[in-house]
């Protein structure tokens, strides 16, 4: 009887130590200041949220096809910096210069009008500040790559907004364009991320275009780069001068595709830090690299998994706020100085529509137009409980590749500090 006894007790202490680990495992990788971050978060004050910002998404991006890699690297340079907490949206003030005066973000991140005109609509839709700036972001990366051709995944939201930014973190945290793959592998282990992560999130780089002032050093002085290619490139991008012109990251630069592996197969990598996947010296970097050129459902399941674990990189304050403007903190709190980013713009609370307000058309519905004029209220719109059908996400996954010897990545980039690509 007290042997039974016994074993009856270490059966129900093993199963609550195990309840206790599975919890504890939750709360690890999904970390937030406001609590667990979960896909139903809006649904009860917000059910039109979601739909909202996918249709401006698709708005803009059927005006301009550059805006979907814009918003895409917004969210990168957020999450990087003291994780996910729109930090990168605010501007400048008198306490602090913020990550937009970076180098890899200055006169190179674009689409803060969309954001801000996102987080207008969504403050009159809502009935004030409901949607936080850090999950416009997320949601918003979302579905620009599904919307250019990509993968559609769950995006996990309850993300408050920062009351600060760093310049000098943006400079420390976000990888540089001329790392080797070491300093690039560093980097991402620095963040959580693994060389599986790597590999995968640096496919967004199959759309968006980069400056000549990032790829120039490649084109001159790389050896492994094809031949023609970076003769091509020499023409729009001379030696001696210029910075300027913009070349797109791969041959299909506005379409989410793996065209951006198949290239690096072949030495057609645009920067640096791109071809290092390939030809950096790590064999299951370059195995994965070559099993995602020719295999787009193991691509997209893999990089919607890696984005979903980017974007729950924890704030590195337990301090935040769901920001009425996501330009500046909510008052009270110092006002942007003159010299801070103006594209903004500047959502009040909006009792009333915004000036231009949005087609909230479903998804899939032929091509949206753009600002009618304003509703005499907000659209009744459905909670967003399916799937947009835009481009559905295979299920195929990725090898298990074995790590490679390659001895212990160094810690510092060797390579100067410079600009991230400009998508």
């Amino acid at each position: 009887m007290t042997q039974q006894l016994e074993i009856t007790t270490m059966a129900a202490v093993h199963s609550f130590v195990c309840f206790i680990l599975v919890i504890l495992s939750i709360v690890v990788l999904i970390p937030t200041s406001s609590g667990l971050l979960t896909p139903d978060y809006y649904n009860k004050t917000c059910p039109g949220a979601l739909d909202a910002v996918r249709s401006i998404v698709k708005q803009r991006i059927a005006n301009e096809a550059r805006y979907g890699a814009s918003l895409l690297r917004l969210h990168f340079h957020d999450c990087f910096v003291n994780g996910c907490d729109g930090s990168v949206l605010l501007a400048d003030t008198p306490t602090f210069t913020g990550e937009q005066s970076a180098d890899p973000n200055i006169k190179s991140l674009r689409g803060f009008n969309v954001v801000a005109e996102i987080k207008a609509y969504l403050n009159f839709l809502c009935g004030g500040s409901v949607v936080s700036c850090a999950d416009i972001l997320a949601i918003a990366a979302r579905d620009s790559i599904n919307i250019l051709g990509g993968p559609f995944y769950e995006v996990l939201l309850g993300r408050v907004d920062s009351l600060t930014a760093s310049m000098d973190d943006a400079n420390k945290d976000l990888p540089s364009s001329f790392s080797d793959f070491a300093g690039l592998l560093a980097n991402f282990q620095s963040h959580g991320l693994d060389l599986q992560d790597l590999v995968a999130l640096s496919g967004a780089h199959t759309i968006g275009l980069a400056k000549c002032s990032l790829y120039r050093p490649r084109i001159y002085g790389d050896t492994d780069i094809n031949s023609n290619f970076a003769a091509g490139l020499k023409k729009v991008c001379p030696i001696d001068h210029g910075g300027s012109h913009r070349s797109p990251l791969d041959a299909t630069t506005n379409i989410f595709d793996t065209v951006y592996y198949k290239e690096l197969t072949q030495q057609k990598g645009l920067l640096h830090s791109d071809q290092e996947l390939f030809s950096g010296g790590n064999r299951q970097s370059a195995d994965l690299v070559e099993f995602y050129s020719n295999n787009q459902a193991a691509f997209w399941k893999d990089f919607a998994a890696s984005m979903i674990k980017m974007g729950n990189l924890p704030p590195a304050s337990s301090n935040g706020q769901v920001r009425l403007d996501c330009s500046v903190v909510n008052s009270p709190s110092p006002s942007p100085s003159p010299t801070s980013s103006p594209n903004l713009g500047t959502p009040t609370d909006n009792p009333s529509p915004p000036a231009s307000v949005p087609n909230l058309a479903p998804p899939n519905t032929g091509t949206p137009t753009d600002n009618p004029s304003p509703p005499a209220s907000a659209p009744n719109l459905a909670p967003n409980t399916g799937t947009p059908t835009d481009n559905p996400s295979p299920t195929a996954s990725a090898p298990n590749l074995a790590p490679s010897n390659t001895g212990t990545p160094t810690t510092n980039n060797p390579s100067p500090p410079t600009s991230a690509p400009n998508v």
